[in-house]
């Protein structure tokens, strides 16, 4: 029975899943982990002296809430080069999580409708949960391809706002320009929020990535370090938006997370003057590494971004199929944590090649054995 303090909001949180497989993999010997959903490689060397340097130099405490000023006015920059938005703001959150965080609190109501793509990032039907809003699931199966006509055809008088991902979590997919531009335009004609969630932004693949905020100028971008610099522990983030939505959420931090910390804020500026593209490439060259080992025996969708595929089970529900990965010590992720559907598994292909070459053979191996 649950203790009588406990309030109504944490139905909607569960223990993650994912860090179940993170909490079974700390207890394994030598496991394969295709799992986690964090960069391999190290925080870049100048990023890691610059923390160092500001915890030196006793840069310590609060920062103003928005953030320190050297970072917001160099993020301030490139948004506007980007953009030239009149009345686009940026500010400096606790984490890319902590922005989603303060975005749907600002913005949803007890009773609004989130539309949220299907597969989704685990997090987001329970932040909408939290601020008492309806997530309303569009399906993109069987190839992660955003269709307009079901969005339409998903908005009601009470549709607040979309949650868009791209590059996306779990399945990699990145939107096409034309689904870009088609969604940008559609939250515009109907008065809908549009929520970009753009973390994985610098993992793009095939073709240049494009925000919806180059479409539609009321769109808020969520945005962060801890993917593309490695520094998924150092809790840094940004947003940028309309002003009025962006001075809201600063209040919300205000009260909530107070501030980002100090030092790595200023590990972030020096952050956004490394050159990443050669990981960027890496990553590339293991998407193709996973996608070639797992073409003669699994339906995959081609990913274009992110460092993720999805692929169908071979045999069985996902849940059944990975529950025998694990028996043979590879951790992967089963689908019916992002997902209504239990027919797919997440890989992360943010390990070391010979990882990934151990989690192919095994995989290989199952998908062969068929019960």
């Amino acid at each position: 029975m649950a203790h009588p303090w406990i309030a109504e909001r944490m139905e909607h949180f569960d223990s993650s899943g994912i860090r179940k497989v993170f909490d079974l993999a700390a207890a394994m010997t030598d496991p394969i982990n295709l799992s986690i959903g964090q960069p391999d490689f190290a925080v870049p060397a100048a990023v890691q002296e610059a923390a160092v340097k500001a915890i030196h130099e006793n840069k310590n405490g609060y920062s103003p809430t928005q953030g320190i000023g050297a970072l917001r006015e160099k993020l301030q920059a490139r948004v506007q080069a980007q953009y030239a938005h009149t009345m686009r703001d940026v500010f400096v959150t606790s984490g890319t999580s902590g922005g989603l965080v303060l975005a749907l609190l600002a913005l949803v109501n007890p009773g609004d409708e989130v539309i949220v793509f299907d597969p989704y990032f685990v997090m987001y039907k329970s932040l909408v949960g939290l601020t008492g809003g309806t997530c309303v699931l569009v399906d993109t199966y069987p190839d992660f391809r955003i269709d307009l006509d079901r969005v339409a055809a998903a908005m009601t008088k009470r549709t607040k706002a979309i949650l868009f991902n791209s590059p996306a979590n779990p399945t990699g997919a990145t939107a096409s320009d034309e689904e870009v531009r088609g969604l940008a335009r559609l939250a515009a004609e109907r008065n809908i929020a549009l929520i970009s969630d753009e973390i994985y932004s610098l993992f793009h693949y095939d073709r240049p990535f494009v925000s919806p905020a180059a479409y539609n100028p009321q769109t808020l971008v969520i945005d962060g370090f801890s993917k593309s610099y490695g520094m998924t522990g150092w809790r840094l983030g940004f947003a940028h938006g309309p002003r009025d939505i962006i001075q809201q959420m600063i209040k919300l931090q205000q009260y909530t997370f107070v501030c980002a910390p100090q030092p790595m804020q200023w590990a972030g500026i020096a952050a956004l003057d490394v050159d990443m593209q050669p990981h960027i490439d890496d990553y590339r060259r293991k998407r193709d590494l996973i996608l070639a080992g797992l073409s003669e025996d699994y339906e995959v969708t081609r990913p274009g971004g992110a460092f993720y595929v999805f692929p169908k089970a071979p045999w069985g529900t996902a849940d059944q199929f990975v529950h025998k990965a694990i028996e043979n010590r590879l951790l992967i992720i089963p689908g019916n944590i992002f997902s209504r559907q239990d027919t797919h598994f997440r890989i992360s292909y943010a390990a070391s090649d010979a990882t990934i070459g151990r989690g192919l053979e095994v995989l290989r191996k199952l998908a062969r054995e068929r019960p």
